[in-house]
């Protein structure tokens, strides 16, 4: 499009810059020369020889659609209308995005580029790129730019023998890959970019796999002829250069009848690549560190951003004319809300406490309501803590849960131990048939390595029945106060307690709840990573249990088709052999379960649901309000 435009804006489109959607909308401001017209674009691609470059044709018609609504939009401006024209807005918005667009990587409705701040290392061969997401809303003050900082992934734009180091944490080189070593790099690198650095035009491949054996080892037949070389015989004589990692095998492009074997020291990542892959545990608290800022700071970037982005001087802006000012709003009757006061046990040294700058102590505190747990035992899997970590962690563990308000047997049900971390499996298993499944809670020390979690949760909670606590190693060896803590406020919820009450809601005093029996929901869709085909997606519902406190929630969670955001099973037909058609679901099962918990049925339902977009929010809400009506 950017071709079209470059080439036929003054003979063919009047002079008018367009703006494109990257889909099939252009918009001009003002009508252009023609209704229908259609125009032959020829785009260059780079051939496998040197110096010829291949022609692609592509037709693009232009058409007539629509003419945006000035009318409704001067009267939602002036105050006169309420709501905006949707359509309109939408158009102004693709408008402001064309020129960061051009400028930098798009990612959904956010720009990156290191010209945008200092990028970070994310580990594993990964960066982090700083930017922004950015989107015209309109708002009570008419239409409102709405910038917010960002960040995300990139991988490096290094050789990819570096990449496969750090990637592998490889440090003897010398050594061949193995079988699941390839496999690795294969998931990570398939679909990426490269610049081949032996050729002169730097020409871009798209990895498509990697091979099976070494580029020492790897035959091929060179020019279609029965003449069989190695790949790295090829590059010698062709290009004069000796392969180093000749025990390493080669990146593939091209097709599977026609594939091109690509030596990664020739190899380089090309910069601006996008990680859409899931990230370790490594990476995300690299992630979190480089994206938590502090409010202040967080504001002064975004206004460092709506400068940098100059809009005044943004020529498709100003063609619309549209004018952007660049200082934050201020509103006048804006306010800070009173944290709300939080109630803990009448035994405690502090019963009442105000929350301030978002932070409080519980020192002098008890849990409001104390859970109770008589069948437990601990288990640790750090080989590199000591052998006895297990025994006098979890004693002290205990003795703090019991001494903020938890009934809490001293004693374990099975003998704590210690455990190599290569038999988690086997571990659990042989704890849950000793305990007769009557063990309440399991305190875990996690393995010296990352990555365990996830299966030491999926194997407890949703194999044996067992409700788990894991604590990191190095925090269980300091046994510091405050982390046992916060520990301890973790496992009383997770008995059945409650750690603190709104003050508010024990005086009846929280509006739309207070005043009559109201179950809270809250709802959302998790979907597989990018590049994930076949996973299914997991709807998630949680639900409170108490009135008025509503502080206590029960959880539920379910399979549904692959990135389907609506959530299937909130109601359900189910057929019962002696009923025949039954009504089911989640929401179902949630209200039954709060009716049993408070005695009482809810009046009313405040549904919080997440992870909807704009354009499917209408469609979403009448589906699942229609099944919760149900």
């Amino acid at each position: 499009m950017n071709n079209l435009v470059s080439s036929y804006r003054h003979s063919h489109l009047g002079g008018l810059q367009p703006v494109y959607d990257g889909r099939k909308g252009l918009f001009t401001a003002g009508p252009l020369p023609f209704t229908l017209k259609e125009f032959v674009i020829k785009l260059g691609e780079k051939d496998e020889k040197v110096s010829s470059r291949r022609a692609r044709e592509f037709k693009v018609a232009i058409k007539l659609a629509s003419r945006t609504d000035q009318h409704h939009l001067q009267q939602f401006l002036s105050g006169r209308q309420r709501d905006a024209p949707q359509e309109t807005v939408q158009v102004l918005d693709i408008v402001l995005r064309e020129r960061p667009s051009n400028d930098y990587t798009v990612v959904g409705r956010s720009f990156f580029s290191l010209k945008l701040g200092t990028k970070s290392d994310a580990g594993d061969g990964l960066e982090i790129w700083r930017g922004y997401y950015q989107s015209l809303r309109p708002t009570q003050m008419g239409l409102s730019l709405n910038i917010d900082v960002a960040a995300t992934t990139f991988y490096e734009a290094i050789p990819v023998v570096e990449y496969v180091c750090k990637l592998l944490n490889i440090r003897d080189t010398s050594r061949p890959l193995t079988d699941i070593d390839r496999s690795k790099v294969k998931k990570a690198l398939r679909g990426i970019q490269v610049e081949l650095t032996h050729m002169k035009d730097g020409r871009h491949k798209k990895i498509t796999g990697i091979t099976a054996q070494s580029t020492g080892q790897l035959m091929f037949n060179v020019d279609d002829s029965d003449q069989r070389i190695s790949v790295a015989q090829y590059f010698l004589s062709k290009y004069q250069i000796r392969l180093r990692w000749a025990h390493w095998p080669a990146l593939q492009a091209g097709t599977d009848s026609r594939p091109l074997y690509l030596p990664m020291e020739v190899c380089t990542i090309v910069a601006g690549q996008r990680y859409l892959k899931k990230l370790n545990e490594k990476q995300v608290t690299a992630m979190l560190r480089a994206s938590c800022q502090r409010p202040h700071e967080r504001e002064k970037n975004i206004s460092l951003m709506a400068l940098q982005n100059d809009y005044g001087n943004d020529s498709f802006a100003r063609e619309f004319g549209i004018n952007v000012d660049p200082r934050l709003v201020t509103i006048p009757t804006a306010r800070v809300l009173q944290p709300p006061m939080l109630k803990y046990h009448d035994t405690g040294k502090e019963v009442r406490i105000q929350p301030r700058v978002g932070q409080w102590n519980m020192i002098n505190t008890k849990m409001v309501n104390g859970g109770t747990i008589q069948h437990w035992t601990c288990v640790n899997f750090s080989s590199r803590s000591p052998s006895d970590i297990a025994s006098w962690f979890s004693q002290d563990l205990v003795s703090m849960c019991s001494s903020k308000g938890m009934i809490f047997n001293p004693n374990p049900q099975i003998p704590v131990r210690s455990v190599r971390p290569d038999q988690i499996e086997r571990t659990l298993v042989e704890i849950h048939n000793q305990s007769r499944g009557q063990l309440q809670l399991l305190i875990i020390i996690l393995p010296d390595f990352s990555g365990s979690y996830g299966t030491i949760k999926r194997i407890c909670e949703t194999e044996l029945g067992i409700i788990s606590q894991c604590c990191q190693p190095k925090h269980a060896q300091k046994c510091n106060k405050q982390y046992l803590e916060n520990v301890a406020l973790k496992i009383n919820v997770k008995a059945g307690g409650r750690n603190t009450v709104l003050m508010d809601a024990v005086l009846l005093k929280i509006p739309l709840v207070s005043d009559r029996p109201t179950i809270i929901f809250g709802a959302d869709v998790t979907h597989p990573s990018p590049g994930e085909d076949s996973s299914p997606s997991i709807a998630a519902v949680v639900a409170s249990m108490d009135w008025p406190e509503v502080t206590k929630y029960r959880g539920l969670v379910s399979a549904q088709n692959h990135r389907q955001e609506m959530i299937q099973d909130l109601y359900k037909l189910v057929h019962d052999p002696q009923k025949g058609a039954v009504h089911a679901g989640m929401i179902r099962e949630l209200l039954i379960q709060f009716k049993i918990s408070t005695k009482r049925k809810p009046e009313r339902i405040i549904f919080y649901r997440d992870g909807v977009s704009e354009g499917q929010f209408n469609q979403v809400l009448l589906c699942e309000l229609d099944a919760i009506r149900k």
